[in-house]
């Protein structure tokens, strides 16, 4: 079977994540390989949508990036499939998750974006995960394709009947995220489809996100506080509004400091805030890090409500 990952970093962070605690990321699958290209999208558009799974990533390829990181002395809550794309499409990824479970301790979470749960073999590849945290942004067809721009083959039907089936066979906890972006998904009068919805795929949480960081699309915006409230009273006790992470300190050399951040950054923006608050070190340190390494690196910087963040130019549509 032949295999993708050659030149790719597998491994990147950890990263201070607002539902995980600190997370070491796994990235199965090259950049921007997708079957959605969502309007709020931190890495930027999806040049081609596609469904087609692939072996990217040999399970032994992620064991030892794995390794090689935690014997760095690296402390992580979780070990977080997620990265560049959609994590799903990777065909080895029941493998992987079954030789991650067999080697190390660390809690283990799925990202996706629900589009391929309706497939069994992909449901069944999940099943070695603690965690799987899907993602649903839209509770109408309309809304759904506005906010997701999914890959022409998948519909809200076949994302909402996956979700239903997960469900029904997965032994571990069932995150949902349910992300708001303001005047197209978050409109109350739409509570009730969302909670007659949200009964057949009873997760565990229920975490009410919105958009935090520099999207796909400059016009997108998060809805005001008060609108995620509204849904979080709405939807009951198992929904939470994602709150952001606090961190406790770990000091590294500056050398590999840099080295993480520089591999971050080509997977997600990141600002002062996140670096100080996972590395332990004043906000204007981290800032002035962040600043350096824009110039040297080229980075680019995107303003979004007061926090500035930096990402690789070329990536925002």
């Amino acid at each position: 079977m032949a295999v993708e990952s050659r030149g790719r970093k597998i491994v990147y962070g950890p990263v201070p994540s607002r539902r995980l605690g600190r997370s070491l990321g796994i990235d199965l699958i090259p950049y921007k390989t997708c079957s959605f290209d969502c309007i709020y999208c931190q890495l930027g558009p999806t040049p081609k949508t596609t469904i087609r799974r692939r072996a990217y990533t040999l399970p032994e390829e992620v064991v030892s990036a794995v390794r090689g990181r935690l014997e760095k002395g690296t402390h992580a809550d979780f070990l977080t499939l997620s990265g560049s794309g959609e994590p799903t499409l990777e065909l080895n990824l029941g493998e992987i998750l079954r030789a991650l479970r067999r080697e190390f301790s660390q809690r283990i979470a799925v990202l996706t974006n629900s589009s391929l749960l309706h497939m069994k073999s992909v449901r069944e590849a999940l099943s070695s995960a603690h965690v799987v945290l899907p993602s649903l942004d839209g509770w109408k067809e309309d809304t759904f394709q506005k906010v997701n721009r999914p890959h022409p083959s998948v519909s809200l039907e076949k994302v909402l009947l996956g979700l239903k089936k997960l469900r029904g066979e997965f032994k571990g906890e069932i995150w949902l995220e349910v992300l708001l972006v303001e005047g197209i998904n978050d409109d109350p009068r739409d509570i009730p489809l969302l909670l007659a919805v949200l009964q057949d795929i009873a997760p565990d949480r229920i975490q009410i996100n919105t958009v935090t960081r520099p999207p796909s699309l400059a016009w997108v915006r998060p809805p005001k506080r008060e609108r995620l409230e509204e849904f979080a009273a709405a939807l009951g006790p198992k929904a939470e509004i994602v709150a952001s992470f606090k961190a406790g300190s770990e000091r590294i050399v500056t050398s590999e400091l840099e080295r993480r951040l520089v591999e971050t950054v080509s997977r997600r923006p990141l600002c002062a805030e996140d670096v100080a608050s996972i590395f332990g070190m004043e906000i204007s340190m981290a800032d002035s890090l962040l600043g350096r390494l824009a110039r040297e690196k080229g980075w680019m910087a995107v303003k979004v409500e007061e926090k500035t963040y930096y990402r690789p130019r070329g990536e925002s549509a």
